[in-house]
């Protein structure tokens, strides 16, 4: 049984997570957008895979659509691999010699981010809109 109101919480934060990034880029910050992006992606493959009663802890995008996409089929593995460079750099200024991170992201960096995070969420709201007709086709 997949559990619609845990599902729910998560992808809610997903997209308001989604909608600060535009924020994020419109003043200048894209090393942030790069983050939110790939947290994003995260917190969109937590809610399917909570949802379907599967553990989902961990940042680690490549281990969690793994996971979903056991249950969707769905691949995603390109936007995850790339999202997933920018958990760390983003945020930690000894990532880069000789600058902090925002120096080093651009603004086709986090436009491409943003497209990438919102391939992925609408993957997954596309998987869970097909587990709710299943269950519906089921129910009948």
């Amino acid at each position: 049984m997949f559990d619609w109101e845990e599902y729910r919480r998560w992808i809610a934060q997903a997209e308001h997570t989604l909608r600060s990034i535009e924020a994020d880029i419109r003043n200048g910050s894209f090393d942030w957008a790069c983050f939110k992006a790939q947290q994003a992606a995260e917190l969109a493959l937590k809610a399917l895979l909570r949802g379907a009663g599967r553990e989902a802890f961990g940042h680690d995008l490549r281990k969690l659509h793994e996971e979903f996409k056991e249950i969707c089929g769905y691949d995603f593995e390109g936007e995850v691999l790339h999202l997933s460079k920018f958990y760390i750099p983003a945020r930690y200024p000894d990532t880069f010699p000789g600058g902090s991170p925002y120096e080093f992201f651009s603004l086709r960096d986090a436009e491409t981010a943003l497209d990438m995070a919102r391939r992925v969420l609408e993957g997954v709201k596309r998987c869970a809109s097909r587990i709710e007709e299943i269950a519906g086709e089921e129910e009948r």
